[in-house]
Formats: structure tokens, sequence, C-alpha cells
């Protein structure tokens, strides 16, 4: 097992080097490739032919297919780490395109800075790559919300909930933890195509994201510098989320900068009325996102801090 000294290594690589275009170039990343993994598996057992009970036991079997073509090869590395600082040194470089502290600011940076020289249009080609929602129907505003709502949620999905099964399980934790996260991302909707093949995976995924979101929240309530208003946010709004877990790191933003989030949004010609969190806050803008990352990477340093004493222990 790499344990929390490998983790928190893999943590600082990427941190320092996120993963470097030139090697995405040659190799691509370990998250794609099991990306093409769960779409290969999920052309095959995915097709309009079967009932929806049937869908939903094709996509179990996917599920279990693509976990066990991840963890089987994470276990059998792990097996052959060495003992001793070269085998928490090599856990830690395979631990790296697995946690995403730098690469998760990179994209949220990426938005906040057209939007602060007032390019909408930049912003919104900016926010079109961490939000499925039709950028060109966002104003200023809701391209600031959408920001921070993934900044908060991917926080969570991105590197807490890693790092937490990786500390856990080691390698193999955090390998089938990506797997999971992937096939969620992936075939984990409620479309027309994924609504029963994808159930599995956004269960699973539901359930594996449990304990990760609520340390993310309760990370973002302690750096926050207004912990009660972004805990009492927090425990009343997190509940009406969506999902049971991403409103508990959002919500703890929005108390945290004051600002509301989540609201009514369009996806494709639908309007989904999902309930603010944190009605009451400030319209978010420029300014509120750029304190949403300050906010982000003063909790990335303390997530850091206890890995650190965790290994030390």
């Amino acid at each position: 097992m790499i344990g929390a000294a490998g983790i928190l290594l893999g943590f600082l690589v990427e941190a320092a080097l996120s993963w470097p275009a030139r090697l995405y170039t040659k190799i691509g990343h370990p998250v794609s490739w099991i990306g093409l993994v769960i779409r290969a598996i999920e052309t095959r057992l995915n097709t309009a032919d079967q009932t929806p009970a049937r869908l939903r036991l094709s996509g179990g079997v996917g599920v279990c297919m693509v976990l066990t073509l991840a963890v089987v090869p994470a276990i059998a590395v792990a097996a052959m780490l060495p003992e001793g600082w070269a085998g928490t040194a090599i856990g830690g470089v395979l631990a790296w395109p697995f946690l995403a502290p730098r690469s998760l600011f990179e994209h949220v940076a990426a938005v906040a800075k057209p939007l602060a020289k007032g390019d909408t249009s930049a912003a919104r080609y900016a926010v079109s790559m961490i939000i499925g929602r039709d950028p060109d129907k966002l104003d200023d505003a809701a391209i600031a919300r959408a920001s921070l709502e993934s900044l908060a949620e991917n926080a969570s999905d991105g590197v807490v909930a890693p790092v937490f099964w990786g500390v856990v399980l080691g390698l193999p934790g955090l390998v089938g933890y990506k797997a999971i996260n992937t096939m969620d991302s992936m075939i984990g909707h409620r479309s027309v195509r994924y609504r029963h093949y994808g159930m599995v995976a956004a269960r699973l995924d539901d359930l594996v994201n449990l304990i990760p979101a609520r340390l993310t929240g309760l990370l973002f309530v302690l750096v926050s510098g207004h912990m009660r208003r972004a805990a009492a946010v927090m425990l009343r709004d997190a509940r009406h989320h969506r999902s049971p877990n991403a409103g508990w790191p959002e919500g703890a933003m929005a108390g945290a900068l004051d600002v509301r989030l989540s609201g009514p949004r369009v996806y494709g010609s639908e309007i989904a009325d999902e309930p603010w969190l944190n009605a009451e806050g400030q319209e978010a803008d420029a300014t509120g996102l750029r304190r949403g990352l300050a906010l982000y990477l003063r909790a990335m340093f303390v997530l850091a801090v206890v890995l650190a004493l965790v290994a030390l222990i």
C-alpha cells in the first residue's frame, strides 16, 4: 500500500506540474484510458433492443467489467512496489495522474481571468470546458455561479475523494474511485441513452462520494473565515440539492462566500428548476469567483497538511 505519504507525493507533484501537455500528446492520460474502456464496453452492452430492467443489468455488468480491468492491474502493480521510500516514491508517481489539485484550479482560473476583464465570450468558452450546460445562454452571473459550483463539486470528486480512497485502500482504491467517477461522468446521466444503463454507475458514484463530499464541505467551512455562516448554509441547504453529495461542498462554498449558487438552469431545451443554495446570498460575479479560488487554495493547503500528519503518524 502506498499510504498517505505516497498520496501526498502524488498530490504535490500534480500541484507543481499538473499533467504536462507534452506528456498528454505522447501518451494521453490514465483517466482517458479508462474512458476508452468505458466507451468500448458501453457500445457493446447498451443496445436499443433491451428492456429497462435488462439495460440496468447490462449497466451493472459493464461497471463490473470496467472495475475489473482498472483495479486488478492496480492491485498487481501495488503488490510489486518495493518497501520503504522507494515504494513510496514510485507509488506517488503512479498516484499523480489520478489527483487534480492544480488542473482544477487552472480550469476555473481560465474562466475568472476573462470574466474579470468583461470578456464574456472568452469566459463562456472557458466555462464550456468544465460544465455541461449551453454556455451561450449564460450571462456573467451565471458563468460565475457555474464555475463556483464546478470548483466546489470537483474539489470533492477530483481531489478529496481520490485522496480519501487512496489513503484508505492504496493504489487500487485510488484507481477504482477514478474509474467509478469517470463512469458516472460518461454514462451516469438521465438522458434517454443512459437513464437505465448508467443507473448502477450513478448510484455507485453516489455511494463512494458520501464521505468525501462531506469532508470537502468541512474543509471549506474550516478555511472560510465565516465558519458559522458557511456551516449553517451547508447544513440547511445541502439536502435540497439534486445530488446527495454535491450540495455539501457547494453549500459550504455558497455560505463561505455569501453568494447564491445552483438555482434554475437550462440543459438543451429543458429548464431544470433547481432550488437555490444560500438563496439570500449575493449574486456571483468575477470577484466572488476569485474569492472562491482563494478559498479552494486554502482548503488544498489544509488537505496537504492533514495528509502529512497522517503520513507521520
